[in-house]
């Protein structure tokens, strides 16, 4: 059933058309005929009022109980002259349209009469939407009506009280008392229409349309009595007087611009007004009946009325401060774009983007109107502007730094694949699959084909795969069971992500880019389309994937080159150093280096602080005592792994835990990237780590462990530098420990092996208790680790170590026992250094790395004085790499290592390394 008026009358008499503000063409037409069933007017006389009813009851489906009424051309003809008063169209005119949130309440409803009068323009035309959740309401109405539920009573009561405090609220005097009255005679008629389809049980299109356009009706008379309170005339528009509409398939409407054109003439030169409040969303198709513009139609009428007026610019308001880069409530990172051309903010919204709908645009298009997105809650943010692109636009900086404005995402698709050596070179096969899939009324987000024809693949909504498969294979089966066709899946669960830039035509690389993020973020691509324009290339994913490609593409092209999530294991002295160190350079990383680092957590043994955008380095230690929760290893990973906004992590280890390093393979293969100066990983048992590095070589994910052997120094990098080269190693020998460094270099003279190893522990070169480092297990798992990476397969207990940690020592208690107990043991070590001087040598204790023989050994080692490990100092370590190349004078890798400072710096270089890898600049 069919109303073509905004409120019924429980009569005809046109005298309701001044009470009810009806198009005055409802009552003053003339009725030629009215039919209905069998004479029994008189059990629906709401339906004998209105000659323009039209429904399916006309056909007999609904109570076998049928209206039909027709209008003669005199419908426009009203009684008595009109002004000719003529609409000057053009650039003096500005429209404005205000969403439901801007006009929830009466406070946001007086902001926006202050917009509208702080508004230069000569003439202002304003689209309202309903206030907030009003248009759900009238749905509900309808849904509660034709489902027998008599509560719809209550409900629609709510909806009265609902505009009727607000008016109270805004309005006084006659202002007040002509709302209330139009809004009360409304309610009436709509309980009327209501109790139709109670009875009924069913409500029509035309029935649906007209109960749910009341909420701009009202919320156009209030906003207008404001504005014309605050002393600026205004007239309000019924907007199905002046909007034609012709409605489409798939839920559309399309606008007759011509006699939309005829209609606004005649209404202005009845109502001439220069600030014009006008109902969005609804409108009239030819025949007078009401309809809406379907989803998003307020914006629709918008962009309608701004093409009608010629305006100079359409202005939508809403409550955010313009149009994101990507959705920023899956990438809280998400910039605000300057600007869009109208393709870009087309495309953006084709993909799902919150911009517009993408028929908004086509209005404004003809003009070269531009469309303005604002924020009614931040005038001071400059917003949005959609218009059409210039050449020298591109010279905007914003504009010129990516070529890809922005990214959009659609979720809950299903990508159908037909594939088979028959559709190779047959005309019209993808005219049938896709007629096919026209035929059971499923929408094709995207379609893909391979140049070979072999297969075509196309992504629906997930709740219209099974029609579009079972229709497929139905239409098809016989090209199934022949052969012709091999298969037709099903691959549910898909997302599409796509990026959308109209420089990206012209701008090389932008497709590598894209790809390379992904595949960095150990994204799987299922399908991938471009159009020849260039305009955006999609591709399709894993939907529990989406989000992750969606941040690691937004990342790549807008924050920086790099961003890097950053999980500390271990904030000890090490790691508290490395901190600090962080802290002091990731100001200068992003602004020279576009390296942003964020610390999303920091985890010790006890407690751990975690952040959702990263963690201020300046305050982290009071931060952690405040605000730190109890130490779970499993949600910190999860926490720096899948935040929000950055789509690679990497956690940094910096203890010395087993159990730690166990959980490397795991983290590897979930996608995060590992530093560690942790030696327990690669020195412990052989067929862990080759199965470590191997995940490692098969993946897009690193691990460094630069600072395993060398703290700062490059010995892994070396090593591996020669062997990429095509070098040979023969032998690699050192000292790798800057403790033991430091004890005998200065175990000279008369001095004695004990007040030398007191003396480091008081300097801070040993562990808390020296036998760790005396005992060389350290050096041996250095050892171990470059005989490995050197190529060869060796265990720990592999290597033979020569203890300096006397046997009566070992079992001793505490490290202050084994300290005093040690100078009773001096003699043995003070004699090998006599016997030492004697041929003009030293001591020193060494690790090596025989690859020719395959062994290895820690021990003490004694070297002629003009030998280069003879001649450090301090606590340095010297690494001797002997090569092929490197045969006669081996290749020689000195300075510090031991040390907070080095060993942070180390760890911070491997960072850095993993950042130019991930496509930092170098």
């Amino acid at each position: 059933m069919a109303f073509s008026s905004s409120s019924i009358s429980p009569c005809c008499s046109s005298k309701f058309s001044s009470n009810f503000y009806l198009p005055d063409r409802y009552w003053k037409a003339k009725v030629k005929k009215i039919d209905a069933f069998n004479n029994n007017t008189q059990t629906f006389p709401l339906l004998q009022c209105y000659p323009f009813l039209n429904s399916k009851w006309e056909r007999g489906e609904l109570f076998k109980f049928g209206i039909r009424a027709a209008v003669t051309t005199e419908e426009y003809l009203l009684d008595g002259a009109t002004e000719n008063i003529q609409l000057l169209k053009g650039g003096s005119w500005s429209v404005h349209k205000f969403g439901g949130t801007c006009v929830g309440n009466s406070e946001r409803i007086r902001n926006v009469a202050d917009v509208i009068i702080q508004d230069q323009s000569e003439g202002k035309l304003v689209v309202v939407s309903a206030m907030s959740k009003v248009t759900d309401m009238m749905y509900d109405l309808i849904y509660k009506a034709q489902s027998r539920d008599e509560s719809y009573l209550t409900a629609l009561d709510a909806v009265l009280e609902k505009h009727k405090l607000t008016a109270m609220d805004l309005l006084d005097g006659d202002e007040l008392a002509s709302f209330l009255s139009r809004i009360h005679h409304d309610i009436n008629n709509l309980k009327a229409m209501l109790r139709a389809i109670y009875i009924a049980c069913h409500a029509t299109e035309s029935f649906t349309d007209f109960v749910a356009g009341h909420g701009e009706l009202w919320s156009a008379q209030l906003l207008a009595s404001v504005v014309r309170m605050s002393g600026v005339e205004c007239k309000w528009m019924d907007t199905r007087e002046v909007l034609v509409v012709n409605p489409m398939s798939s839920n559309q409407v399309d606008p007759d611009y011509l006699k939309s054109g005829e209609r606004l003439e005649k209404w202005y030169s009845k109502n001439p007004s220069m600030t014009i409040i006008a109902t969005g969303f609804i409108a009239s198709t030819p025949q007078d009946i009401p309809t809406t513009l379907k989803r998003d139609g307020s914006d629709f009428s918008a962009a309608i009325m701004g093409a009608l007026f010629k305006a100079r610019q359409v202005t939508i308001w809403t409550d955010v401060d313009g149009v994101y880069s990507a959705d920023p409530r899956k990438v809280s990172e998400a910039v605000i774009l300057e600007r869009l051309s109208y393709q870009e903010a087309w495309e953006m919204s084709y993909f799902g983007a919150n911009v517009l709908h993408p028929r908004t645009i086509v209005p404004v298009m003809q003009y070269d109107i531009p469309i303005i997105i604002k924020n009614i809650f931040n005038l001071a943010a400059p917003g949005t502007r959609i218009c059409r692109s210039t050449d020298n636009e591109f010279e905007d900086g914003q504009i010129s730094e990516s070529p890809v404005k922005g990214f959009a995402t659609i979720d809950k698709l299903a990508l159908v694949n037909v594939e088979g050596t028959g559709m190779t070179g047959v005309p019209g096969t993808a005219s049938d699959i896709f007629g096919t899939v026209k035929s059971v009324g499923a929408n094709v987000i995207m379609i893909s084909q391979a140049s070979s024809e072999h297969s075509i693949c196309f992504a629906v909504p997930e709740k219209e795969v099974k029609a579009v498969a079972d229709a497929l294979e139905s239409r098809f089966g016989q090209a199934l069971s022949s052969g012709r066709l091999s298969q037709i899946s099903v691959i549910p669960g898909c997302s599409i992500v796509a990026a959308v830039g109209q420089r990206m035509a012209s701008s090389s690389g932008v497709s590598a880019t894209f790809f390379s993020a992904l595949a960095k973020a150990n994204i799987n691509i299922r399908a991938i389309a471009q159009g020849c324009s260039e305009y955006n290339v999609t591709v399709v994913v894993k939907q529990e994937d989406c989000v992750r490609a969606l941040r690691a593409v937004h990342s790549r092209f807008y924050l920086t080159r790099t961003a890097i999530a950053v999980g500390i294991v271990g904030p000890g002295l090490i790691g508290g150093t490395l901190l600090d160190q962080l802290k002091d350079q990731s100001a200068v990383l992003k602004e020279k280096f576009n390296i942003d680092l964020r610390v999303m957590g920091i985890i010790g043994q006890d407690s751990m602080l975690l952040s959702d955008s990263g963690i201020d380095l300046s305050k982290w230690k009071e931060l952690r005592s405040q605000k730190g929760e109890t130490a779970d290893l499993n949600k910190f990973v999860q926490h720096v792994s899948e935040n929000y906004f950055i789509p690679n992590s990497v956690l940094v280890d910096c203890t010395a835990d087993s159990h730690i390093a166990s959980h490397y393979y795991d983290w590897l293969h979930r996608g995060i990237h590992v530093v560690t100066p942790n030696k327990k990983a690669n020195s412990g048992p052989l067929d862990r780590y080759l199965k470590l590095r191997d995940l490692q070589r098969q993946s897009y994910t690193h691990y460094f462990y630069e600072a395993t052997v060398g703290a700062g120094l490059p010995i892994i990098s070396t090593l591996r530098g020669l062997l990429e080269t095509g070098d040979k190693i023969l032998r690699i020998e050192g000292i790798f420990s800057g403790t033991l460094s430091y004890i005998f270099n200065n175990f000279m003279g008369t001095k004695a092996f004990s007040q030398v190893v007191k003396e480091a522990k008081v300097a801070g070169y040993t562990e808390p208790d020296p036998r760790d480092d005396l005992s060389g297990t350290d050096v041996a798992r250095k050892v171990i680790i470059l005989a490995r990476e050197s190529g060869l397969n060796l265990e720990l207990s592999d290597i033979p170590v020569q203890s300096l940690v006397p046997e009566p020592l070992r079992a001793t208690a505490s490290a202050e026992d084994f300290l005093l107990d040690l100078p009773k043991f001096d003699h043995e070590l003070s004699k090998q250094r006599q016997e030492a001087e004697d041929e003009e040598e030293v001591l020193r204790y060494v690790g090596v790395v025989d690859v020719v023989n395959g062994n290895g050994a820690v021990e003490l080692r004694r070297y002629n004085k003009d030998h280069p490990f003879a001649q450090l100092s301090g606590s340095d370590n010297i690494i001797a790499f002997t090569t092929e190349r490197y045969c006669k004078q081996p290749l020689i890798v000195r300075g510090p290592g031991a040390g907070a400072e080095v060993t942070a710096g180390g760890i911070f270089s491997d960072i850095l390394r993993l950042a130019s890898y991930l496509g930092a600049p170098s």
